[in-house]
């Protein structure tokens, strides 16, 4: 009964050689995750969840603390691993796998880092391998599913991957990582009313699997047992979170290709559906359409963009909403020639003109029936003087098809601390960072990058 949770477990504890390809992908997203939760300090909502955290009444700052990104504090290690999980995926800035719908990071690296700090000296490769199968797990468990997403995987899968990540720096027997295996099931949580919605606790679910996977560890490692069968029970993981999925095929790919080389990064700081319409929309810039010579802009995609980002901008809309809303992003592309972090204030929500282009966009689907299908897409513009536009993609800039060059990779970090730190911070700290987390495997101890993220 609990073979694939088992084979799960000894996966994760097994010593292996890694490529170098799955180190490099490693040290990337290291570093993006730390640049988008360094910014997320200043996200929206931030401050009630840090707030909220301070209120809980833990002794702050001392024990096994942990730093908080961007805020110049210590918190105790299950605190910390809430709160910049959160601030990961506040301004959903944080990288993507696609084929799974998990964005793996947010919940592994805010989990991951507060155990190494709660733990002592831990090596930059034992830092890169904990991500590295940390990563196979949270997507395998995605990639298995063959229906759509009702729960929010990020979340779900997340736990798992950052449980066993944490088991592995901890050097758990496979019994004990069985036992967290289990205690992060008790604790699993996530569904997509949130996403739906537009509501700022879509990150408030990360949040909880980042600090659920460090308390898993805890209870597992001084005696609580678990479940066995966390995954393929009758009331286990699959059987209870997906409608559809191959829980054995999961297990036997364990490893075969390290999924953290498939990661996409994010281009834009919105919902990953959304991005393949912005880069279209660009696309028909070039062709010379404007918002002042729009009439109608359709984009035509597989089922999960739809799905996702086909909401109808509205005044009042929160900046978790619009960053899941096509029209909106398309609009701000037209008449600011991108997305950044600085576009989801409380005036350009509200802006007339805005709202105006945005009414004109909509989104349909197209031929494409696979429910975790990003491309192709195309976008028509229709104009005003009869005039018409249309551009296509097959990849996603971003994607491992399309991947971000290393000068955008780094200016797309720098922006981030730009936006998440003081000024006189951002630009040397961004410095230390970079080479830090591009020499990583030469340090005996990697945890000088924390308080560099939390400011200090």
């Amino acid at each position: 009964m609990s073979e694939v949770s088992r084979k799960f477990a000894r996966y994760a504890l097994t010593r292996s050689v890694f490529p170098d390809s799955a180190y490099d992908a490693a040290r990337t997203f290291i570093l993006d995750s730390l640049g988008v939760g360094i910014a997320g300090s200043h996200a929206p909502f931030s401050d009630a969840v840090y707030t909220t955290s301070k209120s809980w009444g833990q002794s702050w700052g001392t024990g096994d603390a942990a730093h908080l990104w961007g805020r110049g504090e210590t918190a105790p290690a299950a605190t910390a691993a809430y709160l910049n999980g959160f601030q990961i995926h506040s301004m959903e800035y944080d990288c993507v796998h696609e084929a799974a719908v998990v964005h793996p990071m947010a919940t592994i690296l805010a989990a991951v880092s507060a155990e190494v700090e709660k733990r002592g000296v831990t090596s930059g490769p034992e830092l890169m391998e904990a991500v590295i199968i940390a990563v196979d797990v949270a997507v395998e468990l995605g990639a298995a599913a063959t229906s759509p997403l009702k729960f929010f995987r990020p979340a779900t899968a997340g736990l798992f991957g950052a449980t066993l990540g944490i088991a592995r720096l901890r050097g758990f027997d496979e019994a004990t990582a069985m036992s967290a295996m289990g205690c992060a099931l008790a604790q699993c949580a996530g569904v997509m009313q949130a996403h739906v919605e537009g509501k700022p606790t879509l990150p408030v679910q990360i949040a909880g699997a980042a600090r659920a996977a460090v308390v898993a560890c805890d209870l597992a490692g001084n005696g609580l047992y678990g479940p066995v069968s966390s995954l393929e029970g009758p009331y286990g993981y699959f059987n209870m979170f997906e409608d559809e999925a191959d829980a054995d095929t999961a297990s036997v790919r364990l490893g075969k290709d390290h999924r953290i080389r498939q990661v996409s990064w994010k281009p834009f700081p919105t919902g990953r559906a959304a991005q393949g319409g912005i880069v279209l929309v660009q696309k028909l810039m070039d062709m010379g359409v404007s918002a002042e010579n729009l009439d109608t802009l359709i984009l035509s995609a597989p089922p999960i963009i739809p799905r996702l980002v086909n909401r109808p901008a509205e005044a009042g809309m929160t900046p978790n909403y619009a960053r899941l809303c096509f029209p909106y992003l398309a609009a701000v592309t037209l008449m600011r020639g991108t997305v950044s972090l600085a576009d989801f204030g409380e005036t350009d929500l509200n802006d007339p003109d805005i709202l105006d282009v945005a009414s004109r966009i909509r989104v349909q689907t197209g031929h494409v029936k696979n429910p975790a299908q990003f491309v192709p897409q195309s976008a028509t513009a229709k104009l005003i003087n009869g005039g018409r536009n249309t551009a296509m993609i097959d990849k996603i800039l971003g994607s491992p098809a399309d991947p971000l060059s290393r000068e955008q990779h780094i200016e797309k970090f720098r922006t981030c601390l730009a936006f998440g730190l003081s000024e006189v911070n951002a630009q040397g700290t961004a410095n230390r960072l970079i080479d830090i987390v591009d020499d990583l495997e030469r340090f005996d101890d990697c945890r000088e990058i924390f308080p560099l993220a939390s400011g200090i």
